[in-house]
C-alpha cells in the first residue's frame, strides 16, 4: 500500500510540474550574456565585471524580481547562445541591425550612439576638414563589429586589422601598428580620455548613428514587454540617463 500510495504523490508532482513549469527558483535566475570587453559598457575591473550594462543588469532584476546571473559569451557567440538557450538576454551593447532583427528580439532603445575613430594626436589636423573618403593608413576595428561592418562597407579600400577588444586596438595605435581605430562612440571616448597622456584623441565626427539595445529570443513576448516597461520608468525618473552619465562623462542625452 505504501509504494502505491508513493507512485501516486509523484505522478500527481509529475502532472503540476508539467502545468505549472519548473520551482520559482529556477525560473527566477535571468541569465544576461555579457561580453566584458568593452569600457565604458562592460568590462573587468580587479576581476570583476563592471560598466554600464552590469548596471543597468542590476536594476532590471531589482524591477523584475529576479536574481540576475551574468554570463560571459564571447561576442561572436552572444546570439547564438541566447537562441540555444544557454542565456535569456543579452545586455551587450549591442547594436540593432536588421540581420540582428530576423533572429532576435529587440527591446526599445536605450542609447543612441555612432561610430568614431580614435587617432594619435598629432594626425588629428588631417580631419579638420572632414572625415576623408580613403582615410590614411590602416584602420582598426573590433571583429564583427558594427564598426568593422562600417569600415567593409563604407572604406572598402583601406586596409583593415582586426583586434580582439578597443584596448588592443588603442595599444596598436600608440605603437604605431594602425593609423585610426573605429568603434562605438562610448568606447572611443572612454579610450581618448584613459589615454589622453598617451597621446590619443578622438575625432569629433560621427560617421554613422546607430541604436543600442537588450535582446531577447522572439518567443519571450512577456520578458520583452517587462523589459520595455522598466526602461520607460527609468526614462521617465531620468536613472536610464544617470547610469550612463555615471560611466560616460561625455554623454549628453
Amino acid at each position: 500500500m505504501h509504494m502505491h500510495w508513493l507512485k501516486k504523490e509523484w505522478a500527481a508532482l509529475a502532472v503540476l510540474v508539467l502545468i505549472h513549469g519548473p520551482p520559482a527558483s529556477a525560473a527566477e535566475v535571468l541569465r544576461v550574456g555579457i561580453t566584458p570587453a568593452q569600457p565604458p559598457m562592460a568590462f573587468k575591473q580587479g576581476g570583476k565585471i563592471v560598466g554600464v550594462e552590469p548596471d543597468f543588469a542590476k536594476a532590471l532584476g531589482l524591477e523584475l524580481g529576479r536574481e540576475i546571473k551574468l554570463v560571459e559569451v564571447d561576442w561572436e557567440d552572444q546570439i547564438p547562445k541566447l537562441l540555444e538557450g544557454r542565456t535569456d538576454i543579452i545586455m551587450s551593447s549591442m547594436s540593432i541591425t536588421k540581420p540582428r532583427q530576423f533572429r532576435v528580439a529587440f527591446c526599445t532603445p536605450y542609447l543612441r550612439i555612432g561610430q568614431m575613430a580614435l587617432v594619435r594626436t598629432p594626425d588629428s589636423h588631417k580631419y579638420l576638414l572632414g572625415f576623408p573618403a580613403v582615410p590614411p593608413g590602416v584602420i582598426g576595428v573590433k571583429k564583427a563589429t558594427t564598426g568593422d561592418f562600417l569600415v567593409q562597407q563604407e572604406f572598402p579600400r583601406s586596409k583593415r586589422k582586426e583586434f580582439s577588444s578597443p584596448e588592443q586596438g588603442a595599444r596598436a595605435l600608440i605603437k604605431g601598428q594602425i593609423d585610426l581605430f573605429i568603434a562605438d562612440a562610448t568606447a572611443i571616448w572612454w579610450l581618448a580620455a584613459e589615454n589622453e597622456a598617451k597621446g590619443l584623441t578622438a575625432v569629433p565626427i560621427v560617421l554613422s548613428e546607430e541604436h543600442l539595445a537588450w535582446a531577447v529570443r522572439k518567443s519571450d513576448t512577456d520578458l520583452l514587454d517587462k523589459i520595455n516597461a522598466a526602461l520607460e520608468k527609468w526614462q521617465k525618473d531620468g536613472s536610464l540617463n544617470a547610469t550612463i552619465k555615471h560611466w560616460v562623462p561625455a554623454f549628453t542625452p
